[in-house]
């Protein structure tokens, strides 16, 4: 990755994306700085979405030990959940086409061939229940994805939410901000194999440039 000098995200994209790359790094003294930096940085509804999706990527224990660290250092009480039960299959397609672009039918018959129950929650669930939620924007949403997938070292993953990211909004500057914010969060080999997978989107498609 090559980041031009001062390129940034806005401070609450900073710290949510630093904020993933903690989750995924599962280091709970680091996470909860990353707590800190975010509540002083965002709101606490948008600290909470990120959480909430990571169990997407990094199972319900993660989000759910994250969730208790956070109600710890932010003071706030969990709210009403959503009752919006009856959008998500429609919310989900929506979604997932936008992140997946022309790549949304092959997609999902591609997943349907492995097994059409995943096919089916990965709409509804992944991106009608989770990923379709107000609260967090979805370029937002795909930078802290982005980062969490880096710090698993998923490159295939990874290729799918990078593309993703420019496909909902992303500028390649951003894109490449967020996975230079995950560094530190990788091995040395992680980080490289990160930065192979970005050139790879680049090379295959016409980002923003900034």
């Amino acid at each position: 990755m090559s980041v031009s000098p001062g390129v940034t995200l806005s401070p609450d994209r900073e710290a949510l994306v630093e904020l993933s790359a903690a989750l995924a790094a599962r280091d709970a003294a680091r996470l909860e700085t990353a707590l800190r930096t975010a509540a002083a940085e965002t709101d606490a509804e948008a600290v909470e979405e990120t959480i909430l999706q990571s169990y997407l990527f990094l199972g319900y224990p993660v989000a759910l030990n994250a969730l208790g660290l956070w109600r710890t250092v932010s003071g706030c009480e969990a709210a009403e959940p959503a009752e919006d039960r009856e959008e998500w299959e429609e919310r989900g397609a929506r979604v997932c086409q936008a992140v997946y672009g022309g790549q949304y039918e092959g997609l999902r018959a591609n997943i349907g061939r492995l097994h059409r129950d995943m096919e089916r929650w990965m709409v509804e669930e992944g991106y009608g229940k989770v990923l379709g939620r107000p609260g967090l924007d979805l370029p937002t949403r795909e930078l802290c994805i982005a980062a969490i997938l880096m710090v698993q070292d998923v490159p295939r993953q990874l290729y799918s939410h990078l593309r993703g990211a420019l496909n909902v909004g992303a500028s390649a500057a951003e894109v490449e901000r967020a996975l230079e914010i995950a560094v530190p969060w990788c091995t040395a080999d992680v980080a490289n194999r990160a930065r192979e997978t970005w050139a790879s989107v680049r090379a295959r498609t016409s980002p923003r440039s900034s």
